[in-house]
């Protein structure tokens, strides 16, 4: 299976099932990861990490503090599609990483107000 990263009318393949997604949240700029499976079923999201709390980023119940980082497993049924919002307020943008590679979305899609990440259909 492989991934799709797509905006407006380009389109990029990411030959892996599983990947970690990066960003920084734009009000309190820690460090946010989620670390996604592609199935049969859809995306899952397995793990996510977060560098601190505050601005509506509080760790979830259950979140344990390790090496920096709060982890937890978000419980959320497989989706299709995951829409992610290009705002530029961050400073750093959209980051995913499969396989010891990473894409910087922004500088894949420049001028992109969304990207769809998804399972590219024809698998």
């Amino acid at each position: 299976m492989s991934v799709c990263l797509v905006a407006g009318t380009k389109a990029v393949v990411v030959a892996t099932s599983l990947f970690t997604l990066s960003w920084t949240h734009s009000v309190e700029k820690v460090r946010w990861e989620e670390d996604w499976r592609l199935t049969p079923a859809g995306l899952i999201v397995e793990e996510a990490r977060v560098k601190g709390s505050g601005a509506g980023m509080d760790p979830p119940e259950g979140a344990a503090f390790s090496n920096g980082w709060w982890r937890y497993r978000p419980t959320l049924a497989p989706i299709e599609e995951l829409r992610l919002g290009v705002s530029g307020a961050t400073g750093q943008g959209w980051r995913l990483c499969a396989d010891g590679r990473c894409l910087e979305l922004e500088d894949t899609f420049p001028a992109a107000e969304s990207i769809a990440v998804a399972r590219c259909t024809g698998e």
